[in-house]
């Protein structure tokens, strides 16, 4: 709370990650307008364990260039080096910021800071969400030279780019993607990539067991509280995305109706014909497909 206004003023719009009024929406706007405007050869970078390969006392340097009072550098410096107990082992980290600590995506943003501001003086087009970052340009020569300024500027900071997960993508040309925050970019459109949607259905599957003990509408209500929250991010995929998950759903529903009646197996047959649609609809079950319908239909 002390040190975040010092730097969030001087931190520029590369920049969406962690930050007060910034998000993944944010980055994906711009990533989508970008391509729009005829950015279509992509960077697609991936920094090798950024997070536990940050240098310590490159860190401080970037710190003491802000902050004076040395109370605050040393405790943020212990915080850093604050041991660590794994199989009963304690070991001090000789670089990184622990994840999931309130204060490392501040001072990963901090660090990222420069390469930020050189990228942007360069005359580049990158968007980054923390150590996720694409940088979009106009042709396969511009490209090549962003990867190798971004390189650079890593190797400065004692960082690596993960040389498997990092490519130079010519989004005008069939079969060549990229992926960023959680969406597959392909094709002149996207949708969520397989990681983001696997995950999404195995929530699904998890709240709509055969046997649960729950009525119907029960579950329907459970599946909507995370239907809900993952169509508000995926609203912007493409169409076909929505109506096969729909249907996905829908027969698990259809299936544990069997085992109400001592069933077996999965929805199949007749079970469209005696539970159609409209009868989840009159239970209040959220569809993705109609959401995104709807969605369409008032932009």
């Amino acid at each position: 709370m002390v040190i975040e206004p010092i730097f969030e003023c001087e931190f520029i719009d590369t920049s969406h990650g962690f930050r007060l009024g910034r998000g993944c929406k944010d980055a994906l706007r711009k990533v989508e307008r970008l391509l729009k405007a005829g950015y279509t050869w992509v960077v697609d970078a991936d920094l090798k364990s950024y997070f536990e390969t940050i240098r310590h006392g490159r860190l401080m340097m970037e710190l003491q260039q802000r902050i004076a009072d040395s109370r605050v550098l040393e405790l943020i410096e212990s915080f850093l080096k604050q041991q660590i107990l794994e199989d009963l082992k304690l070991w001090t980290p000789e670089a990184g910021s622990p994840q999931g600590a309130v204060i490392s995506p501040l001072l990963s943003n901090i660090y990222l800071h420069e390469v930020d501001k050189a990228m942007k003086a360069a005359g580049y087009e990158m968007v980054r969400y923390a150590d996720d970052f694409v940088i979009l340009c106009k042709s396969q020569q511009e490209a090549e030279a962003a990867l190798a300024r971004v390189t650079e500027l890593v190797q400065e900071k004692g960082l690596t780019l993960h040389a498997d997960k990092t490519s130079l993508v010519d989004t005008q040309q069939p079969g060549q993607s990229f992926e960023f925050l959680g969406y597959h970019f392909e094709k002149g459109t996207r949708w969520p990539r397989k990681k983001s949607l696997n995950k999404f259905k195995d929530t699904i599957h998890r709240k709509t067991k055969r046997s649960n003990g729950r009525s119907m509408a029960e579950i329907i209500d459970d599946v909507n509280k995370t239907s809900e929250g993952w169509f508000e991010y995926f609203k912007h995929s493409h169409w076909k995305t929505f109506k096969p998950l729909d249907g996905w759903i829908r027969r698990r529903f259809r299936t544990i109706l069997r085992g109400y009646t001592k069933g077996k197996g999965i929805s199949r047959g007749k079970d469209n014909i005696r539970r159609p649609n409209e009868y989840f609809r009159d239970l209040g079950y959220f569809s993705l497909y109609d959401a995104h319908r709807a969605l369409l239909q008032s932009s």
